[in-house]
Protein backbone atom coordinates (compact mmCIF):
# COMPACT_ATOMS: atom_id res chain seq x y z
CA UNK A 1 0.00 0.00 0.00
CA UNK A 2 1.35 3.56 -0.68
CA UNK A 3 2.15 5.94 1.24
CA UNK A 4 0.57 8.95 -0.58
CA UNK A 5 -2.19 10.78 0.66
CA UNK A 6 -5.88 9.78 -0.75
CA UNK A 7 -6.59 11.89 -3.69
CA UNK A 8 -10.28 12.51 -5.36
CA UNK A 9 -10.75 13.61 -9.13
CA UNK A 10 -13.53 14.27 -11.70
CA UNK A 11 -14.12 14.61 -15.03
CA UNK A 12 -16.80 16.77 -16.26
CA UNK A 13 -17.11 15.00 -19.72
CA UNK A 14 -17.64 18.09 -21.94
CA UNK A 15 -20.52 16.57 -23.53
CA UNK A 16 -24.18 17.05 -24.41
CA UNK A 17 -24.51 20.33 -22.49
CA UNK A 18 -24.10 23.93 -22.53
CA UNK A 19 -20.98 25.72 -21.12
CA UNK A 20 -22.89 27.68 -18.31
CA UNK A 21 -23.74 23.89 -17.20
CA UNK A 22 -19.99 22.69 -17.70
CA UNK A 23 -19.16 25.59 -15.67
CA UNK A 24 -21.38 25.63 -12.75
CA UNK A 25 -20.15 21.75 -12.33
CA UNK A 26 -16.46 23.02 -12.10
CA UNK A 27 -17.09 25.55 -9.34
CA UNK A 28 -19.52 22.81 -7.45
CA UNK A 29 -17.06 20.50 -8.02
CA UNK A 30 -13.93 22.91 -6.07
CA UNK A 31 -16.89 23.61 -3.38
CA UNK A 32 -17.22 19.91 -2.67
CA UNK A 33 -13.71 19.51 -2.11
CA UNK A 34 -11.92 17.63 -5.17
CA UNK A 35 -8.10 17.05 -5.83
CA UNK A 36 -8.92 17.47 -9.22
CA UNK A 37 -11.01 18.72 -11.84
CA UNK A 38 -10.20 17.06 -15.45
CA UNK A 39 -12.18 17.16 -18.92
CA UNK A 40 -11.03 14.98 -22.01
CA UNK A 41 -9.83 16.04 -25.44
CA UNK A 42 -12.36 15.14 -27.81
CA UNK A 43 -14.64 16.48 -30.46
CA UNK A 44 -17.09 14.78 -30.47
CA UNK A 45 -19.19 13.07 -27.33
CA UNK A 46 -18.56 9.26 -26.66
CA UNK A 47 -21.16 7.76 -26.08
CA UNK A 48 -25.15 9.12 -26.36
CA UNK A 49 -25.98 11.11 -29.40
CA UNK A 50 -22.29 10.76 -31.27
CA UNK A 51 -23.29 14.72 -33.11
CA UNK A 52 -24.17 15.86 -29.84
CA UNK A 53 -23.42 18.74 -27.91
CA UNK A 54 -19.20 19.02 -27.47
CA UNK A 55 -16.25 21.29 -26.30
CA UNK A 56 -13.17 21.46 -27.08
CA UNK A 57 -10.45 20.90 -24.04
CA UNK A 58 -7.94 23.39 -24.06
CA UNK A 59 -9.71 26.24 -24.25
CA UNK A 60 -11.66 24.74 -21.58
CA UNK A 61 -8.60 24.51 -19.63
CA UNK A 62 -7.84 28.24 -19.87
CA UNK A 63 -11.36 29.54 -18.64
CA UNK A 64 -11.34 26.52 -15.46
CA UNK A 65 -7.31 28.15 -14.62
CA UNK A 66 -9.21 31.95 -14.27
CA UNK A 67 -12.48 30.53 -12.82
CA UNK A 68 -10.94 27.77 -9.97
CA UNK A 69 -8.08 28.86 -7.51
CA UNK A 70 -7.85 25.70 -5.34
CA UNK A 71 -8.06 22.45 -7.61
CA UNK A 72 -5.80 21.16 -9.87
CA UNK A 73 -6.95 20.96 -13.63
CA UNK A 74 -6.24 19.03 -16.72
CA UNK A 75 -7.29 16.67 -19.43
CA UNK A 76 -7.51 12.78 -19.00
CA UNK A 77 -6.01 12.70 -21.54
CA UNK A 78 -5.20 15.19 -23.86
CA UNK A 79 -4.32 13.60 -27.74
CA UNK A 80 -1.02 13.97 -28.40
CA UNK A 81 -1.87 14.00 -32.37
CA UNK A 82 -4.26 17.25 -31.91
CA UNK A 83 -1.01 19.14 -31.92
CA UNK A 84 2.09 20.10 -32.57
CA UNK A 85 4.18 19.56 -29.25
CA UNK A 86 5.64 22.55 -29.24
CA UNK A 87 2.60 24.33 -29.51
CA UNK A 88 1.14 22.10 -26.79
CA UNK A 89 3.89 22.77 -24.39
CA UNK A 90 3.37 26.46 -24.79
CA UNK A 91 -0.15 26.01 -24.17
CA UNK A 92 0.40 23.99 -20.99
CA UNK A 93 3.33 26.33 -19.25
CA UNK A 94 0.45 29.67 -20.41
CA UNK A 95 -2.44 27.29 -18.56
CA UNK A 96 0.10 26.63 -15.71
CA UNK A 97 0.49 30.37 -15.16
CA UNK A 98 -3.26 31.16 -15.42
CA UNK A 99 -4.13 28.69 -12.94
CA UNK A 100 -1.25 29.54 -10.51
CA UNK A 101 1.05 26.48 -10.75
CA UNK A 102 -2.20 24.02 -10.58
CA UNK A 103 -2.12 22.46 -14.26
CA UNK A 104 -1.64 18.74 -14.74
CA UNK A 105 -0.48 17.63 -18.27
CA UNK A 106 -2.45 14.38 -18.81
CA UNK A 107 -1.68 13.08 -22.13
CA UNK A 108 -1.60 9.90 -24.20
CA UNK A 109 -1.53 8.75 -28.26
CA UNK A 110 -4.61 9.12 -28.92
CA UNK A 111 -7.43 6.12 -29.96
CA UNK A 112 -10.77 8.05 -31.28
CA UNK A 113 -10.95 7.76 -35.08
CA UNK A 114 -13.81 9.84 -35.80
CA UNK A 115 -12.17 12.94 -34.50
CA UNK A 116 -9.50 12.03 -36.31
CA UNK A 117 -11.10 11.55 -39.50
CA UNK A 118 -13.87 14.59 -38.89
CA UNK A 119 -10.59 17.10 -38.01
CA UNK A 120 -7.95 16.20 -40.98
CA UNK A 121 -5.63 14.39 -38.55
CA UNK A 122 -4.38 10.83 -39.99
CA UNK A 123 -5.33 8.18 -37.79
CA UNK A 124 -2.67 5.28 -38.81
CA UNK A 125 -1.64 2.68 -36.53
CA UNK A 126 -2.27 2.46 -32.71
CA UNK A 127 1.69 1.26 -32.50
CA UNK A 128 2.55 4.38 -34.93
CA UNK A 129 0.66 7.00 -32.74
CA UNK A 130 2.83 5.49 -29.59
CA UNK A 131 5.93 5.81 -31.43
CA UNK A 132 4.83 9.77 -32.24
CA UNK A 133 4.09 9.96 -28.33
CA UNK A 134 7.48 8.70 -27.55
CA UNK A 135 9.25 11.14 -29.66
CA UNK A 136 7.18 14.16 -28.70
CA UNK A 137 7.27 13.74 -25.03
CA UNK A 138 10.78 15.25 -24.94
CA UNK A 139 10.17 18.00 -27.42
CA UNK A 140 7.67 18.83 -24.92
CA UNK A 141 10.01 18.63 -21.98
CA UNK A 142 12.90 20.19 -23.90
CA UNK A 143 10.20 23.67 -25.09
CA UNK A 144 9.51 23.90 -21.36
CA UNK A 145 13.19 24.58 -20.47
CA UNK A 146 13.80 27.38 -23.19
CA UNK A 147 10.14 29.10 -22.66
CA UNK A 148 10.47 32.45 -20.80
CA UNK A 149 8.88 32.87 -18.22
CA UNK A 150 9.37 29.60 -17.51
CA UNK A 151 6.40 27.17 -15.90
CA UNK A 152 5.71 27.88 -12.69
CA UNK A 153 6.81 24.34 -11.43
CA UNK A 154 7.53 21.22 -12.81
CA UNK A 155 4.30 20.52 -14.64
CA UNK A 156 3.39 17.41 -13.60
CA UNK A 157 2.28 14.78 -16.45
CA UNK A 158 0.08 12.02 -16.06
CA UNK A 159 0.02 9.51 -19.13
CA UNK A 160 -3.09 7.52 -19.68
CA UNK A 161 -3.43 4.15 -21.09
CA UNK A 162 -1.95 0.21 -20.92
CA UNK A 163 0.11 -0.76 -23.37
CA UNK A 164 3.07 -3.29 -21.63
CA UNK A 165 5.62 -2.64 -24.12
CA UNK A 166 5.38 0.99 -24.90
CA UNK A 167 3.07 2.88 -22.80
CA UNK A 168 3.89 1.72 -19.54
CA UNK A 169 8.37 2.25 -20.68
CA UNK A 170 6.78 6.11 -21.21
CA UNK A 171 5.55 6.45 -18.15
CA UNK A 172 8.81 4.89 -16.39
CA UNK A 173 10.52 7.58 -18.48
CA UNK A 174 8.46 10.48 -18.30
CA UNK A 175 5.52 10.42 -16.17
CA UNK A 176 4.72 11.76 -12.74
CA UNK A 177 1.12 10.07 -12.86
CA UNK A 178 0.10 6.85 -14.49
CA UNK A 179 -3.48 6.45 -15.11
CA UNK A 180 -5.00 3.04 -15.41
CA UNK A 181 -8.04 1.94 -17.45
CA UNK A 182 -8.08 -1.79 -16.19
CA UNK A 183 -9.64 -3.86 -13.20
CA UNK A 184 -7.74 -4.42 -9.97
CA UNK A 185 -6.06 -7.57 -11.08
CA UNK A 186 -4.83 -6.40 -14.28
CA UNK A 187 -3.35 -3.31 -12.64
CA UNK A 188 -1.58 -5.15 -9.96
CA UNK A 189 -0.04 -7.13 -13.26
CA UNK A 190 1.10 -3.69 -14.99
CA UNK A 191 2.23 -2.38 -12.06
CA UNK A 192 4.76 -5.40 -11.26
CA UNK A 193 5.67 -4.38 -15.56
CA UNK A 194 5.83 -0.88 -14.46
CA UNK A 195 8.53 -1.81 -12.42
CA UNK A 196 10.53 -3.52 -14.30
CA UNK A 197 11.04 -0.38 -17.29
CA UNK A 198 11.56 1.82 -13.86
CA UNK A 199 14.35 -0.56 -13.35
CA UNK A 200 15.60 -0.28 -17.07
CA UNK A 201 15.69 3.04 -17.07
CA UNK A 202 16.77 4.08 -13.09
CA UNK A 203 13.53 5.41 -12.14
CA UNK A 204 11.86 4.81 -8.45
CA UNK A 205 8.29 3.26 -9.19
CA UNK A 206 7.62 4.68 -5.79
CA UNK A 207 8.25 8.79 -7.77
CA UNK A 208 4.85 7.83 -9.83
CA UNK A 209 1.00 8.35 -8.80
CA UNK A 210 -0.95 5.92 -9.71
CA UNK A 211 -4.25 6.62 -11.05
CA UNK A 212 -7.59 4.77 -12.36
CA UNK A 213 -11.30 5.20 -12.24
CA UNK A 214 -13.67 4.59 -9.61
CA UNK A 215 -15.74 1.20 -10.36
CA UNK A 216 -19.15 2.46 -12.06
CA UNK A 217 -21.83 2.43 -9.63
CA UNK A 218 -19.59 0.88 -6.62
CA UNK A 219 -19.43 1.73 -3.50
CA UNK A 220 -16.08 2.79 -1.87
CA UNK A 221 -15.80 0.57 1.13
CA UNK A 222 -16.17 -2.21 -1.31
CA UNK A 223 -14.32 -1.01 -4.21
CA UNK A 224 -11.37 0.47 -2.64
CA UNK A 225 -8.87 -1.76 -0.29
CA UNK A 226 -7.98 -3.96 -3.41
CA UNK A 227 -6.97 -0.98 -5.39
CA UNK A 228 -5.18 0.91 -2.68
CA UNK A 229 -3.47 -2.73 -1.49
CA UNK A 230 -2.33 -2.71 -5.19
CA UNK A 231 -1.26 1.13 -4.76
CA UNK A 232 -3.80 3.04 -6.00
CA UNK A 233 -4.03 6.63 -4.71
CA UNK A 234 -5.76 8.93 -7.24
CA UNK A 235 -9.37 7.93 -7.47
CA UNK A 236 -11.52 9.59 -10.62
CA UNK A 237 -15.04 9.85 -10.82
CA UNK A 238 -16.17 10.35 -14.19
CA UNK A 239 -19.24 12.53 -14.78
CA UNK A 240 -21.64 13.44 -18.05
CA UNK A 241 -23.95 16.32 -19.13
CA UNK A 242 -25.99 17.95 -19.40
CA UNK A 243 -26.74 17.58 -15.08
CA UNK A 244 -23.49 16.72 -13.65
CA UNK A 245 -25.00 14.46 -10.79
CA UNK A 246 -22.41 14.37 -8.09
CA UNK A 247 -24.33 11.56 -6.27
CA UNK A 248 -21.36 9.12 -7.01
CA UNK A 249 -18.76 12.09 -6.23
CA UNK A 250 -20.09 12.75 -2.81
CA UNK A 251 -19.92 9.40 -2.03
CA UNK A 252 -16.22 8.80 -2.71
CA UNK A 253 -15.41 12.16 -0.74
CA UNK A 254 -17.27 11.14 2.02
CA UNK A 255 -15.53 8.00 2.16
CA UNK A 256 -12.04 10.20 1.97
CA UNK A 257 -13.50 12.48 4.92
CA UNK A 258 -13.74 9.19 7.07
CA UNK A 259 -10.39 8.05 6.73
Amino acid sequence: MSTRNIRIGVQLQPQHADYAQIRRAAAEAEDLGVDIVFNWDHFYPLYGDPEGKHFECWTMLGAWAEQTSRVEIGALVTCNSYRNPELLADMARTVDHISDGRLILGIGSGWFQKDYDEYGYEFGTAGGRLDQLRDDLPRIEQRWAKLNPAPTRKIPVLIGGGGEKKTLRLVAQHADIWHSFSDVETLQRKLGILREHCSAVGRDPSEIEISVETPRGGDPDKAIDAFLQAGATLFTVGVGGPDYDFTHLKRWLDWRASL
